[in-house]
């Protein structure tokens, strides 16, 4: 039967494209935006430096005319010597000049007084408003359509005539045009062939940058095939702290994993004694089958309870980050025991803003079994005090009570055990903060108590690291 629709798979996570595509597509955008900035500006330059040198040789012919001007008998203008250019002579040869005297006159009297270049032929440049300086004015003129002429021009007064006279020399854009245009084809051609150089240099390098990646990678599957238990290749300075950590991580998830399997085989064990005095109490039809079952149920609950709360210790340890305050969880632990034990009278001493490197749950479970534990079987009287040093947070839970002998002291941490089989108990109190202490790094040690004359209770917990330094 076909489904009607297809399962997403959710084993894998999504992923966000290729990190090499992703390098080379940045490196790409950022050689093109830069080779278009600077091919721009190197344009802007090259083409400011031919168009002067253009505008320069003008201004050399203009300054010649102006220095071969005079003025005739009759008004007119006309060169003391010709310009060396024979452009000027060959009509509408490119290269142009004009000296136009009077506006005010009528054209046939301005035709008699202005000299045109014979190039010009027919034709008459512009003129515009006058100057009122005696500066060179440059400007592009379009009045040849479709011929584009570059034209440089300067008002001047003749040393005789008291009309400032316009002096004008334009050529053609053709030949400045075609040196920008070669000068943009091999700037845009060699900045191609730059970028593109570039573009394969940045592939090359993130390919080659990515490469210990890759090696990663397979590491990996080799791991998950079996072929090896860790990462082995040699890795550049950035990626082998990666490595490092991937192997920490391996070597802490195979000690889970020992962990766990020698937790169900000790719960395992433990059960297997019970159940058997069930089932073989069952199958004999004992008239005590009922006690039987509930006592064995009450040992087996208190193995299971045992193994989960190491169970819950080891994967909250699994993280670095944990950090309980101990006097909040001291004094929520005080507010408990009290309502459960009303005769009894706890004091609380010493750092109040010590931190250990716990949860805050493992560290409320601890505390709890010390304290309950003191004021069961003490004569009333709990002191608690807190010690933080460098390395660790020390807790002293005492009490007035008959205290244990020294020998005992050992047997004591068993699981079963209790300080008095009067009282009721599962006698798992003191095992748990054991192993819990020891899943953490801590320990738990009993001596005597020199102030109250008890037992004193020493737990060890390793110092929570300050996030806020």
């Amino acid at each position: 039967m076909r489904l009607p629709f297809r399962m997403k798979s959710r084993g894998h996570p999504q992923s966000t494209g290729s990190l090499t595509r992703r390098m080379i597509g940045i490196s790409t955008i950022w050689i093109v935006i830069l080779l278009s900035a600077g091919g721009f500006g190197l344009d802007r330059v090259l083409s400011s430096a031919i168009t002067r040198n253009f505008d320069s040789q003008l201004d050399y012919v203009l300054s010649a005319l102006i220095a071969s001007a005079e003025i005739g008998p009759d008004g007119e203008v006309f060169l003391n010597r010709a310009p060396a250019d024979q452009r000027f002579l060959e009509p509408y040869s490119g290269l142009y000049y004009q000296i136009s005297g009077d506006q005010s006159l009528s054209a046939e009297q301005r035709e008699l007084q202005d000299l045109p270049s014979r190039s010009l032929w027919d034709r008459r440049l512009r003129i515009g408003g006058a100057h009122s300086d005696t500066d060179v004015h440059i400007y592009d003129s379009p009045e040849f359509d479709p011929e584009m002429l570059r034209v440089l021009e300067r008002d001047v007064q003749i040393p005789g005539s008291k009309v400032r006279w316009r002096f004008q020399v334009a050529q053609s854009r053709e030949g400045l045009d075609e040196q920008i245009a070669v000068l943009r084809r091999t700037l845009v051609r060699s900045f191609a062939v730059l970028g593109l150089g570039l573009i394969v240099l940045g592939s090359l390098q993130a390919f080659y940058g990515l490469w210990p990646l890759r090696r990663v990678r397979k590491a990996i599957a080799d791991i998950k095939s079996g072929e090896k238990s860790r990462i082995e290749v040699r890795l550049p300075s950035e990626i082998a702290p990666l490595a490092e950590e991937l192997n920490d991580l391996l070597a802490h998830v195979e000690v889970q994993a020992e962990e766990a399997r020698r937790h169900a085989g000790n719960l395992a064990h433990a059960l297997k004694t019970p159940l058997t005095v069930i089932t073989n109490e069952a199958t004999a039809h004992s008239p005590d089958l009922a006690p039987t079952v509930i006592r064995e149920a009450a040992t087996m609950r208190r193995q299971v309870d045992h193994h989960l709360a190491r169970a819950r210790a080891i994967g909250r340890r699994a993280t670095a980050q944990s950090r309980a305050e101990v006097w909040p969880s001291l004094e929520a632990v005080e507010r408990a025991v009290d309502r459960l034990y009303e005769h009894v009278t706890i004091d609380l001493a010493g750092v109040k803003t010590a931190a250990a490197r716990v949860e805050r749950q493992d560290l409320d479970e601890m505390l709890g079994n010390l304290i309950e534990n003191a004021a069961k079987y003490g004569g009333g009287r709990v002191f608690v005090t807190v010690k933080e040093t460098d390395d660790c947070v020390e807790i002293e839970i005492e009490d007035d009570g008959a205290g244990i002998p020294e020998g005992e002291r050992g047997t004591i941490f068993e699981r079963g055990a209790r300080l008095d089989t009067e009282k009721p108990g599962t006698g798992l109190g003191l095992a748990i903060v054991r192993d819990v202490a020891q899943i953490y790094g801590g320990s738990v040690a009993l001596e005597e108590s020199e102030d109250l004359g008890g037992l004193l209770v020493r737990l060890k917990l390793p110092v929570a690291v300050n996030h806020g330094t």
